[in-house]
């Protein structure tokens, strides 16, 4: 029998050794990729949706204008994103923690009782920091014809 064999050379465990190496990087490359594609395919998070019933509209006894009386819920974690509107907004809070940031004005906290004046084309957006939904009605004096909310970058 041979004394050394080709096992035992150290050309050999040195090739191992490389081939390790470079199995161990490409399996760690391959293992970070397949990660990011699976964290990119997941469903992201959805924000929680604001609703909105036009619980009656009406034509104003001012001609070209309407009025409207709307219930709002914002789900515990929902914000409405910023918006305006084209005519003057009551806002009235039934239940729940509504946190209002209001253009010139700084953010305010409405609590259910609070009442609240937005002006046309003010830049304004209510949200719910709190646990439980925030349920509002608000009542629109708007020209007639024309989108109740516009939505602001």
């Amino acid at each position: 029998m041979f004394k050394s064999s080709i096992f035992n050379s150290s050309i050999f465990k040195r090739s191992i050794f490389k081939n390790s190496i470079k199995g161990a990087v490409l399996l760690l490359v391959v293992a970070m990729f397949s990660s990011l594609a699976l964290l990119l395919a997941a469903p992201a998070a959805q924000q929680p949706t604001v609703s909105r019933k036009i619980l009656l509209k009406q034509d104003s006894a001012i001609p070209g204008y309407e009025e409207a009386l709307v219930a709002v819920e914002i789900p515990a974690g929902g914000r409405e994103g910023r918006h305006t509107h084209p005519g003057s907004v009551m806002i009235y809070v039934l239940e729940g923690s509504l946190t209002f940031d209001y253009e010139g004005k700084p953010t305010a906290t409405y609590k259910p009782g609070d009442a609240l004046y937005v002006e046309a084309g003010k830049i304004h957006e209510g949200s719910n920091t709190g646990k439980t939904p925030v349920k509002v009605v608000a009542s629109f004096f708007l020209k007639k014809g024309v989108p109740m909310t516009s939505q602001v970058q």
